[in-house]
């Protein structure tokens, strides 16, 4: 059987990625399912396909097997698409999803136009083959409050477009059939689909 590492340590994405390639007969492992230290790779792209390959690509050449990463945030049009790949670490560098929404939440409540997007990259590196790179994205806007306890990030301030709830009020099942990573993990799949056959 075909094994992919997941470049992650989030066993929420492990299960997703491994759901889909089962039916390929494809296996998933985590990275924190290795018997090895991984070190972490630092983030230094400005984009999100930068990002998810240098994961990927990173990973891929010390294991010497293919490896899936992502690479994913929200990007706002009023504030010229941040935080984008600062998502995580918009308010500061340890992360913190709270501040990071209230940063958020400050610097558009002026703003008029609430447009703003999940994205999703999700890079394929394969060694001796070229790195495959997946976008995926939900339109939306940003709402002007916090609503909603389910999902994490951004999800409670971001309204999906054609909805009248924030991604934080929707179901683990409503959010994943139309979130960016859903989007991405359909084209990615679609890939492999075609180059399995």
């Amino acid at each position: 059987m075909e094994t992919f590492i997941i470049a992650t340590k989030n066993q929420g994405k492990v299960k997703e990625f491994r759901e889909l390639f089962a039916k390929y007969n494809i296996q998933t492992v985590g990275l924190e399912e290795l018997d090895k230290d991984i070190p972490d790779v630092e983030e230094t792209g400005a984009t999100f396909e930068e990002n998810a390959a240098l994961k990927a690509e990173t990973i891929s050449s010390l294991l010497e097997i293919p490896v899936l990463a992502d690479d994913s945030g929200l990007e706002i049009d009023a504030l010229h698409k941040a935080p984008g790949v600062y998502s995580a670490r918009y308010a500061g560098e340890d992360k913190n999803d709270q501040r990071n929404l209230e940063k958020v939440l400050e610097e558009m409540s002026d703003k008029e136009n609430r447009a703003a997007r999940f994205v999703c990259v999700l890079a394929l590196a394969v060694p001796g083959q070229e790195t495959v790179l997946k976008r995926g994205t939900c339109e939306g806007s940003i709402l002007y409050h916090s609503k909603g306890e389910n999902g994490f990030g951004y999800d409670p301030v971001f309204q999906p477009q054609g909805y009248e709830v924030s991604m934080a009020q929707l179901t683990a099942e409503e959010k994943n059939a139309i979130s960016h990573r859903a989007d991405a993990l359909r084209q990615m799949e679609e890939f492999i689909q075609s180059n399995r056959v």
